[in-house]
């Protein structure tokens, strides 16, 4: 993809790792393996005339040791919605192909198992962050309470898909995810969100 591009917008993850996740400061993850699906909401993006305003994307990886010394299985969700050319622009950005920081993921990953258009509900309600795609994953995550009432949150960890955000720890209401040959139904377990920026 040749176009400058750049996307913003909201993010959250879940996984199964206890709350915090080890993993985003280069430890193990507590369950031994680590099954992780992202979701990201464009607010604003463009790749040359491409707009991508108001699209959703999504991203499983089953990691089945630690996240820096085992190779990863992963699926790449996109938005139903987007047009041929859009698809094509999602899938370059969210794969890491297109450049940015997702680029960094690439190294990691041992095998691709799908890229398939979905449809994808992605919802924020104050602290909570929900995704859903028919059929396959339904993820809900609530942030913790601080002492004062505030946000949990940790900045300037050294392993995350949104660098220059601090990340809002939460935890899953629930965690479903069915597809390629893994089911997975978990909850109270750890979540993140944070706005992202990405740009290539």
């Amino acid at each position: 993809m040749a176009d400058t591009w750049k996307v913003s917008g909201t993010y959250f993850e879940s996984c199964n790792c206890l709350a915090p996740c080890s993993c985003v400061c280069l430890g193990p993850p507590s369950q031994e393996d680590c099954g992780v699906l992202v979701g990201w909401h464009i607010d604003q993006g463009t790749s040359g005339g491409v707009a991508l305003d108001g699209l959703n994307a999504a991203f499983f990886a089953y990691v089945p040791g630690h996240m820096l010394q085992t190779k990863w299985r992963v699926a790449l969700y996109l938005d139903e919605r987007a047009t041929p050319p859009q698809q094509q622009v999602l899938s370059a950005i969210f794969s890491g192909q297109a450049g940015g920081p997702l680029a960094a993921l690439g190294p990691l990953i041992g095998e691709v198992m799908g890229v398939r258009a979905v449809a994808i509900e992605y919802q924020i309600d104050g602290k909570r962050r929900s995704l859903r795609i028919p059929d396959v994953a339904e993820v809900e995550i609530e942030a913790l309470a601080g002492q004062d009432g505030g946000d949990v949150t940790i900045s300037n960890h050294p392993f995350t898909a949104v660098p220059g955000f601090p990340a809002v720890i939460g935890k899953s209401k629930r965690f479903r995810f069915t597809d390629y040959g893994f089911t997975r139904e978990i909850s109270d377990r750890n979540g993140f969100y944070s706005p992202f920026a990405y740009e290539g």
